[in-house]
């Protein structure tokens, strides 16, 4: 099991003062030097998750911006999902290793480890035929634990690759009165789509506990995100 960890981090130095939090850590999720969180270190079958202390109000509007870094081989593994959630293991919450990236678990139908009541974005470097993947790097958008996925995101593009040693800029904006959720990466939606979260998926609730999730395989790579910006209004 995944043994927590609490770090504070050095600096998010976009955040209102009011958002500053400390972030519960699970695994092989660790603060880095430059205040960014590391999700998984480069070595194989690792895990790693950081879960913000302050949950988000579904009722409200706002938007999450951040940096991700996914390694630097295009032979690595496996990506990193930015999940938001209301499972009952709170803040201990996780899913499967490898291709789960730990947030899902291996067979959609079975029980197996995995974090619901949940929606997650991922961000996944390596191809798993299991979960329908492309042969490409990819953005897909997933639901309650569930890894895999019928749609996906590569900019149509066969080469698209998100291991190429650099920084990525992402945003998740939630609007509660259209009920709809935009995802931007690198400047370009990827994702834009309606789901009635507190309906639909979080039973009536709208505190939700928000966070990312990274992992490995027999294939590996250094995973880590950098918080940017973290708005909201009613």
């Amino acid at each position: 099991m995944l043994k927590p960890i609490i770090l504070l981090p050095l600096f998010l130095f976009l955040l209102p003062e009011t958002s500053r939090a400390q972030y519960i850590m699970l695994g092989n999720a660790k603060e880095m030097p430059n205040g960014c969180i590391q999700l998984t270190p480069d070595v194989p079958y690792s895990e790693g998750i950081a879960y913000n202390e302050n949950k988000l109000d579904l009722n409200r509007h706002f938007q999450i911006e951040f940096d991700i870094y996914l390694g630097n081989k295009d032979e690595g593994a496996d990506g990193i999902t930015f999940v938001v959630h209301d499972d009952p293991r709170g803040f201990g919450a996780f899913g499967n290793w490898g291709e789960c990236m730990g947030y899902g678990r291996f067979n959609p139908n079975g029980d197996g480890n995995s974090i619901s009541p949940s929606i997650a974005i991922e961000f996944d470097t390596y191809q798993n035929p299991w979960q329908n993947d492309p042969a490409s790097d990819h953005v897909a958008y997933l639901q309650n634990g569930i890894s895999m996925h019928q749609e996906h995101w590569n900019g149509d593009d066969l080469s698209f690759d998100l291991e190429d040693d650099r920084l990525h800029s992402f945003y998740f904006r939630w609007d509660p009165v259209k009920k709809n959720i935009t995802v931007v990466l690198d400047g370009e939606i990827v994702f834009n789509g309606n789901r009635d979260l507190m309906k639909d998926i979080f039973s009536g609730k709208s505190q939700v506990i928000w966070g990312f999730t990274a992992s490995t395989g027999r294939a590996h790579n250094h995973q880590y995100f950098c918080l940017r910006r973290l708005a909201s209004n009613n």
